[in-house]
């Protein structure tokens, strides 16, 4: 008689969209992700969240040393930028800086950057608090549209997976929190919906 597999760990890292800020914790995407992986019959665990709302990347990486992570990890996922953008900081400096996180993702997967996925940054700039901010939606677009490239292009770069949910949230806007910022429950299943597919194959095609 064959013993079940071991659950597969997962890590995921970010900000207040990672740990779905105003939404309860089970609506958050990487809560979403595992539900939708376990009806696929993976067997993995419950994800551990290293996010906090209004980190930028910085902030993270110092999260991360705060954190005792594990050696190694089945899937990691990264979302952060959208603070840094908030906050005015440069393109550049994102990019330095994105670039470690993604390295030290990779090396909490252990060394496979096919089991790191990226995810895009959303268009806050289209929400209720977006256009009540007093700041250029095209503006806050392009920056993040910018960002975003940053991010795709070093996820390429690495091997690593990038999925694109920007799209997701300029078409439904009207799909956020009580807040007027953060997407709702039913927005974080349109991103689940879009990485599933993507983490699903990755951890059924590498060992």
């Amino acid at each position: 008689m064959m013993s079940a597999p071991p659950p597969l760990h997962y890590l995921a890292l970010g900000d207040s969209y990672t740990i779905g800020e105003s939404v309860p914790a089970e609506a958050c995407w990487p809560m979403q992700l595992i539900e939708q992986l376990r009806r696929h019959g993976v067997v993995i665990d419950d994800p551990r969240i290293v996010a906090v709302t209004g980190w930028t990347t910085d902030e993270l990486s110092a999260g991360m040393d705060r954190a005792r992570l594990a050696l190694s990890y089945d899937l990691v996922t990264l979302q952060i930028g959208v603070n840094n953008q908030y906050r005015g900081r440069p393109a550049g400096q994102y990019r330095g800086e994105f670039s470690a996180l993604l390295r030290r993702a990779i090396r909490l997967a252990g060394n496979r950057p096919d089991r790191v996925v990226v995810v895009s940054i959303p268009d806050w700039g289209v929400t209720r608090f977006g256009s009540g901010s007093g700041r250029d939606p095209a503006q806050i677009a392009h920056e993040l549209d910018v960002f975003n490239a940053i991010a795709r292009d070093e996820a390429s770069r690495a091997g690593a997976r990038f999925v694109d949910i920007t799209g997701i949230s300029r078409r439904h806007p009207q799909l956020v929190a009580d807040d007027g910022l953060h997407p709702s429950a039913e927005q974080y299943t349109l991103w689940t919906e879009a990485i599933v597919p993507v983490v699903n194959a990755v951890l059924r095609s590498t060992p």
